[in-house]
């Protein structure tokens, strides 16, 4: 896996070298060309480049075309590697796995890409149908034109891309509505995860047998971005750079609009660098957390975000096992839980570090960049373009890491599970 979305990094980096893909006569450093790969493939939208004003048509059809196939490389990959966790259990785990993954067979490896990509398809064309009338009536673009807005901007959309075809990203249409939320329902769906849009296409109406998995990627997706609507909106209220020239129902739609982004799309309709120091401690929680497994999101996932919950009310309760939705839950996953929001905040906090060594910008927006690119969010707050190559090469290798990284150590800790046949006295240590 580590080594096909590298190779899909090295080749969208050699395409992107090309003289055709440029508009302007000195064309892409390497850097800069392996940063725009990177961030197309990780599906995270970072750039050090001006998008509309650097690239030419063929270059913005190189970079979408990355992006699909870094969409459609993790969902299809992390089913995959679900499925071959599956077989390495007993018969009743594997069953066990199953059910909560939503896998149709153990066999029917086929059928499972083939569900994927039409389902990625279907959801990219729905936005498209939307998105396409808009630009061609309300912005008075050209069919092509139009019809090539609405695609690049779809498939961003779905697979929590963050990529744009203007220079400010979507600050142009901040309160309009006909944009905003079909990208916004886009990116919910994409962060979802393919394991719950495949239980809720054939099992919307039965609630009572959603797994596990299911209802903490809806609860928590819920809670997540009312929770994040209300407070971005209630900070940015009055700021007078970001959300108060807008009249009520636009700065609502701006909050939810800035919500969701933070889910891992990393689309902007107001200008990041100017928003509330509050609402980027919040904004940095909420990508940290991501959105759901199995999906076109970053993050640590809504689902490992919602089992330390669990576990830490447990413990506040003094109760003796950790009941979710009726279930009990695995130690095994506690452990897994713990080790992989450990890894990842050494990683941004190594990686901020290092940023602040190697540049003279403040912690806070080193942070922000840092998180952004390990949840493969791709919002910023300016400083990206003016990095130096150094600590570019630092961010690449961050959100190459928190694409691959967390599915990568997921599936490695679960298969390094072993039995062992003694155990060793029991000591408690002094805790807090």
């Amino acid at each position: 896996m580590v080594v096909g979305f590298a190779a899909a990094v090295l080749c969208g980096t050699l395409l992107l070298l090309l003289p055709p893909m440029t508009r302007v006569p000195e064309g892409t450093s390497f850097i800069d060309a392996l940063f725009t790969s990177t961030s197309a493939v990780c599906v995270t939208g970072l750039t050090v480049l001006d998008n509309e004003l650097h690239w030419t048509p063929l270059g913005h059809a190189v970079i979408l075309a990355l992006i699909q196939v870094g969409g459609l490389g993790i969902m299809i990959l992390a089913s995959l590697i679900g499925l071959v966790l599956a077989r390495k259990m007993s018969i009743r785990a594997r069953l066990n796995a199953a059910t909560e993954a939503s896998v149709v067979g153990f066999a029917d490896v086929r059928g499972l890409v083939r569900g994927i990509v039409l389902i990625s398809f279907a959801i990219e064309a729905m936005t498209w149908a939307l998105l396409f009338p808009r630009f061609l009536f309300g912005y008075g673009y050209s069919p092509v034109d139009a019809a090539w807005h609405a695609l690049f901007h779809s498939v961003s959309s779905f697979n929590n891309a963050g990529f744009a075809l203007y220079s400010n990203n979507l600050m142009d249409f901040v309160d309009d509505p006909f944009i905003c939320l079909p990208i916004c329902a886009a990116i919910i769906l994409g962060g979802l995860g393919f394991p719950v849009i495949m239980q809720l296409r054939t099992e919307f109406t039965r609630p009572l047998h959603w797994s596990m998995n299911t209802k903490l990627v809806l609860w928590g997706t819920i809670v997540l971005l009312v929770g994040g609507t209300s407070f971005i909106t209630a900070v940015e209220w009055d700021n007078p750079d970001t959300f108060g020239p807008l009249e009520p129902p636009g700065r609502i739609l701006a909050g939810f609009f800035a919500s969701v982004q933070t889910r891992t799309a990393g689309f902007n309709s107001v200008d990041i660098g100017l928003m509330h120091d509050e609402s980027w401690v919040a904004m940095d929680v909420l990508m940290f957390i991501g959105a759901g497994p199995a999906g076109t999101a970053g993050g640590i996932k809504v689902t490992t975000f919602a089992v330390l919950f669990f576990i830490l009310l447990t413990e506040l309760r003094g109760e003796g096992a950790v009941n979710i939705f009726g279930k009990r839950l695995s130690r095994g996953v506690h452990r897994q839980a713990i080790t992989v929001v450990l890894i990842a905040v050494a990683a941004v906090m190594s990686a901020t570090v290092l940023l602040m060594l190697i540049t003279n910008l403040t912690f806070d927006r080193l942070l922000f960049e840092a998180i952004s690119a390990f949840g493969t969010v791709g919002l910023t707050t300016g400083i990206t373009a003016d990095l130096h190559p150094l600590a570019k090469a630092v961010l690449v290798l961050l959100m190459f890491l928190g694409r691959i990284g967390p599915l990568t150590l997921g599936s490695a800790i679960a298969l390094r599970e072993r039995r062992i046949l003694y155990e060793l006295p029991k000591e408690r240590p002094a805790i807090g």
